[in-house]
């Protein structure tokens, strides 16, 4: 019997906790920690097994560990015989497109792990430059945040979309006041606003000097020339070319994560019949399930996950 058509997809930033490196010390994957360690500066196994979950939501330590975690699901999965073969396709959300080219085969572990560091840092140290914030907007279409950010602009506030993760789901960025904005006016178009803990506007125009940083960080970066098909965040397309991912990783900082119309990509245009979800946490298992509810949906945020995935769920991957 020939498996179903997959896309494995990976996680980011907000899906850290205290001791999440704890399930995989001591697996074949943890070697892995060494490489990340070395490439960005950082201690992160003492990052991944005792840091406090409060210092963890700086943005520069929070992306290094879900990018971590996330690459050590992906090899533990590999390593233990539960994925063979090659992918239909991967996709990341906003840091998870890292670990997506890993995985992809497009960009090698170093070298991501370097970017990793520069785009945390640099995202950091612009949002310290300009102070913004985030919220979602849950229930309404995004015609309608759309309409509503624009007229919050009009009205001198900035305020942009960031993220279209779902139906009813979708994310703004911008100065506190224009975010402050934004959820005032959402009761007006059936919204619920939502405020996120984050630490800075992200995919929003307050991220241009990060982008700067992280355009003279790729400089010196080789990608495949082919590789497993990425659904880049940044147009909701598969890209098999490492050429295209300079260009599109720089772009994604200041840009919307169209994360819903990739999922319908990999799924309406691609024919993948499963989604499993590789790193911390099973926020886009839930999100994907909202997206297309009759699509197969699997979760692998640690080697207990792995074990659980009996021979009948075993998948081409």
């Amino acid at each position: 019997m020939t498996p179903e058509p997959i896309a494995l997809l990976f996680p980011g930033q907000g899906t850290q906790k205290q001791g999440m490196g704890e399930p995989w010390r001591d697996t074949g994957a943890w070697a892995l920690v060494e490489t990340v360690s070395e490439q960005s500066g950082q201690d992160v196994a003492e990052l991944l097994l005792h840091t406090d979950g409060a210092l963890l939501r700086r943005t520069d330590l929070a992306q290094l560990v879900v990018f971590t975690v996330a690459v050590m699901a992906h090899d533990e999965a590999r390593r233990t015989g539960l994925l063979t073969g090659a992918p239909i396709a991967c996709a990341g959300h906003s840091l998870g497109e890292y670990a997506a080219l890993v995985a992809a085969g497009a960009l090698g572990l170093a070298d991501a792990a370097r970017l990793v560091a520069v785009r945390g840092s640099a995202m950091r140290e612009a949002a310290e430059l300009r102070e913004g914030t985030m919220g979602v907007l849950v229930g309404a279409p995004l015609q309608a945040v759309e309409e509503l950010t624009a007229d919050a602009r009009a009205a001198g506030h900035q305020v942009w979309v960031a993220n279209v993760n779902a139906p009813g789901q979708v994310v703004v960025s911008g100065s506190v006041e224009g975010v402050a904005a934004a959820s005032a006016g959402a009761p007006g178009i059936g919204a619920k606003p939502i405020s996120i803990p984050v630490g800075g506007a992200f995919h929003s125009p307050y991220m241009a000097p990060a982008a700067e940083r992280l355009r003279a960080a790729l400089a010196g970066v080789e990608f495949a020339a082919l590789h497993t098909p990425v659904v880049a965040n940044t147009d909701a397309r598969p890209h098999a070319s490492g050429a295209d991912w300079p260009e599109l990783m720089i772009r994604q900082l200041t840009s919307p994560v169209m994360w819903e119309a990739g999922v319908r990509t990999l799924v309406d245009r691609m024919g993948c019949r499963r989604l499993i979800e590789l790193g911390p946490g099973r926020t886009l298992a839930g999100v994907a399930r909202r997206i297309t509810p009759e699509t197969e949906v699997l979760s692998i945020d640690s080697p207990v996950a792995l074990g659980a995935v009996g021979p009948a769920s075993r998948v081409l991957a």
